[in-house]
């Protein structure tokens, strides 16, 4: 087969801007948001004008929650700018998920928390046809999935496990037959097969193991039917995280799981995928350009990092300033007798600092940072495990503090027993030092080989 380019997206949660994101029920919604509400509309244009004129590659794919909570006028404004990319001479394949048809999608303005209208998971196919389901050779409808030849050699698998039927993100025994059954043709036919799945396959990050949402339920039964049929690539979304793991099954086969931050937050990251041939797949990034809408003189970059930032301090201020509000937040809001011992803990938490905790930890730390205060470290801590190409390596300052703490913590660790997304139990503090610093393939630019 010869070269195939094609740009990735994904999590475009556009939302119409005259529906209503704006208020004081809106700034509340806000505190704690990590991705973009008004400012969707601007960041997706910006994203859309700037794909028009790219010419690396003709074919665009965006992996799923294409609006922002399924408000019906947020997919048809949407999908009016798809038929712009598309007229620019873009072949365009999407999926859906579960954003898309939201039973309560919701908006705000001046009066409060408003309801616009929704749209129906059946519809999704109709508002979608044109953008991945007519160009395909095999379709499964009722999982809104399907199979379309990018070139010749080169087919893909478009997967949809948004858990309508269930309510679990995953794969029925049916959706499983249906993809064995198109992995086994792509194979039986001489073709090249990649996948592109909303939900990550493999956490993003080693300690996103033992978070049950943050992939998709059973997913390693899914990676061995894919990887041992000769499927070696997933593209996905969902965590708004940028990383690309390696998975190797019991048979020798390797399953590289490629998840792209979504445009809308931080890490906002376009992807450039080169398919140099069967074995080899080139990947490259490219942060998203800046956008039209008031922003305090920020580039685009800065501004999405600082709200990253911003909803991880607001909890730590609450703690102190509003501790039923930071109570809700963390899901603790029926514990009254905590509140006292919250708002004592945020006090400590919004002036401790980086060498005041090490003190009390009785770790080293370094004197370029023992200053800082803690609660703007564990911010950028959280931040770059969703960045990817994780800072806190050995030999920093920031990440010679960490693997201490951990070391320290370590004897706790072992003693919690907790399996991962493999169904094999996962070494806490292993998996926790290669969160906070990344120690294998680069999550932005890597050539991965099969």
């Amino acid at each position: 087969m010869r070269q195939f380019n094609f740009y990735l997206i994904t999590d475009t949660h556009y939302f119409k801007n005259s529906l209503g994101a704006y208020g004081k029920e809106y700034n509340e919604f806000m505190r704690f948001e990590q991705k973009c509400f008004a400012e969707t509309q601007s960041i997706n244009e910006s994203v859309f004008n700037y794909l028009k004129n790219a010419c690396e590659a003709d074919t665009l794919l965006i992996a799923g929650d294409l609006s922002f909570n399924g408000e019906k006028e947020s997919h048809l404004a949407f999908i009016e700018e798809l038929k712009k990319l598309k007229k620019s001479g873009k072949d365009i394949y999407v999926i859906t998920a579960d954003h898309d048809f939201k039973e309560h999608p919701f908006a705000f303005d001046k009066t409060g928390r408003l309801e616009p209208e929704g749209t129906s998971r059946e519809e999704l196919f109709d508002l979608y046809y044109d953008y991945g389901f007519s160009q395909a050779i095999a379709v499964d409808k009722k999982h809104l999935s399907y199979v379309a030849q990018l070139c010749e050699g080169l087919r893909l698998l478009a997967l949809n496990n948004d858990g309508s039927e269930t309510g679990k993100r995953e794969f029925d025994e049916e959706q499983m037959a249906w993809i064995e059954e198109q992995v086994k043709k792509a194979k039986e036919d001489g073709q090249m097969m990649i996948a592109m799945n909303h939900y990550p396959l493999i956490p993003a990050q080693p300690i996103m193991s033992v978070v049950n949402t943050s992939y998709q339920r059973n997913s390693i039964d899914a990676i061995n039917l894919l990887a041992d049929g000769g499927v070696h690539i997933c593209f996905t979304g969902h965590m708004h995280n940028q990383s690309i793991n390696e998975y190797i099954t019991e048979k020798g086969n390797k399953f590289y799981d490629v998840c792209t931050g979504s445009i809308i937050a931080d890490p906002s990251v376009i992807r450039l995928v080169k398919i140099i041939d069967e074995k080899t797949v080139d990947i490259s990034s490219i942060e998203t350009p800046d956008f039209d809408y008031p922003t305090q003189g920020k580039e685009c970059k800065q501004y999405l990092s600082d709200m990253f930032d911003n909803m991880i301090l607001n909890v730590f201020s609450d703690m102190e300033n509003n501790p039923q509000r930071a109570m809700r937040k963390l899901g603790i809001a029926d514990k009254k007798n905590a509140e006292t011992i919250v708002k004592q803990f945020g006090k400590l938490l919004n002036k401790l600092t980086v060498g005041g905790f090490a003190r009390m930890m009785m770790i080293k730390c370094d004197k370029s940072i023992k200053h800082r205060l803690l609660k703007d470290y564990a911010a950028e801590l959280v931040r770059i495990v969703f960045e990817g190409n994780q800072g806190f390596v050995e030999g920093t300052p920031e990440g010679d503090v960490f693997i201490a703490f951990v070391r320290r913590i370590k004897p706790i660790l072992k003693k919690l027993h907790l399996k991962g997304f493999d169904r094999k139990e996962v070494d806490l503090y292993d998996a926790l030092i290669n969160s906070a610093g990344n120690y294998g393939i680069d999550d932005y630019n890597a050539t991965l080989t099969f």
